[in-house]
């Protein structure tokens, strides 16, 4: 079979269809239609402007798109569930994420994956490449090498490094959280959680929700409960058992879950029926794993009050796009160094709030394509930034 012959069968799938020639191009915010118009937007014009930035490096924010660009930063190493896959196959996912920044949020992103080995590498390169954006949108990094890529490149930046896998879950989750609590009449405070996964997800929503107040939270990995002492943690859990399980729980995760009033799966791993059915009255059952819940919510909603995914074709979809777009647009708009953990709070906050009277059980959240999400967490974080003092403008 000819390459072309190839092409062509792909073409019969909508996907591939909807994926030939890319999802993205690039467009001139101006047109140069004359040799007046190309002597400013090239030489000799674009020098003066070129001159002044040298002399003022601030106005760069003002006289290129710099303040108004994210780079879309992976290394293929954990894309979506398919694991490592490599930098080339990542390019659909981050043309994707660079499609939604724009399409939600009006702010453009640049798809960048990269070969690199190490963490240092990836490091050095998008520091080096720093220069060209107002922020960086680290995507489908494995963890743990996540946690310190993120880690070092805020330190050394003075733009905004936010990690979606870890944040925008963990803020959309928190919005969630919020609702379910308070359509059984509780907040964060009153509940005992449940984490199933200890990866870049699994971790932020337990920082965030510990930020947030919860009640108790505590995490499994592969090995069981995540508690302080436990043999062979890596430092991430270790700091990971310092902040939860103050209720000092040991063994399996079903254990765990035994009179639990919240399960999030964050993992692969699948939870029995007869393991929900032993969870507190009026539980909430946030099964998180793609394409296949953890539990399956027709099976969840026999014994939990709340259930949500993280899929599309069934309610409380919890969604990155939520956040992400709106984060990323209030940031800009304050020309921020950080993203703060109170920013990524106040962002939970304003996506909870939008639900209102209209809160039920099967709508907690917002639908990724209600156009007040945007606006109202970019208006909470840049509000948060200056608070903060991380904002310039």
């Amino acid at each position: 079979m000819s390459i072309t012959d190839s092409h062509s069968r792909l073409d019969d799938d909508p996907a591939f269809a909807l994926h030939r020639g890319g999802k993205l191009h690039v467009e001139p915010s101006v047109e140069v239609t004359d040799h007046e118009g190309l002597a400013l937007a090239y030489t000799p014009g674009v020098a003066r402007v070129c001159t002044a930035i040298a002399d003022t490096p601030e106005l760069v924010n003002t006289y290129t798109w710099k303040s108004s660009v994210v780079a879309v930063v992976t290394d293929g190493s954990a894309v979506l569930g398919l694991g490592d896959i490599g930098p080339e196959a990542s390019l659909p996912v981050m043309e994707g994420k660079a499609l939604l920044f724009r399409q939600f949020a009006g702010v453009d992103a640049v798809p960048i994956a990269l070969s690199c080995d190490g963490v240092d590498d990836i490091v050095e390169t998008v520091a080096r490449m720093a220069p060209s954006f107002g922020g960086i949108n680290l995507e489908d990094i494995a963890a743990p090498r996540c946690f310190e890529i993120e880690r070092r490149l805020r330190e050394r930046l003075d733009i905004p490094v936010f990690h979606d896998d870890q944040h925008g879950t963990a803020i959309v989750t928190v919005a969630a959280l919020r609702n379910a609590a308070r359509l059984t009449g509780r907040t964060l405070a009153d509940l005992r959680v449940v984490v199933s996964g200890a990866g870049a997800a699994g971790v932020a929503v337990t920082k965030m929700l510990v930020d947030g107040g919860i009640g108790d939270i505590a995490v499994a990995d592969s090995k069981g409960v995540i508690y302080s002492g436990r043999e062979g943690l890596t430092p991430v859990k270790e700091e990971l058992a310092a902040i939860s399980n103050r209720a000092g729980l040991q063994g399996s995760i079903e254990t765990a879950l035994e009179g639990a009033d919240v399960f999030i799966g964050l993992s692969a791993g699948e939870v029995p029926e007869s393991v929900v059915a032993t969870m507190a009255p009026q539980a909430t059952v946030f099964a998180m794993a793609n394409p296949n819940p953890e539990v399956h919510p027709e099976v969840a909603r026999r014994h939990a009050s709340v259930v949500a995914t993280g899929r599309s074709d069934f309610p409380n979809q919890i969604n990155n796009v939520l956040a992400f777009p709106g984060v990323f647009r209030g940031a800009l708009d304050a020309r921020a160094t950080d993203v703060t953990e109170a920013m990524k709070l106040a962002a939970a906050d304003a996506i909870a709030d939008l639900v209102g009277d209209d809160l039920s059980a099967d709508y907690i959240i917002p639908s990724t394509f209600d156009e007040r999400v945007v606006p109202a967490v970019a208006a909470a974080v840049a509000e948060q930034a200056r608070s903060d003092g991380v904002a310039r403008s």
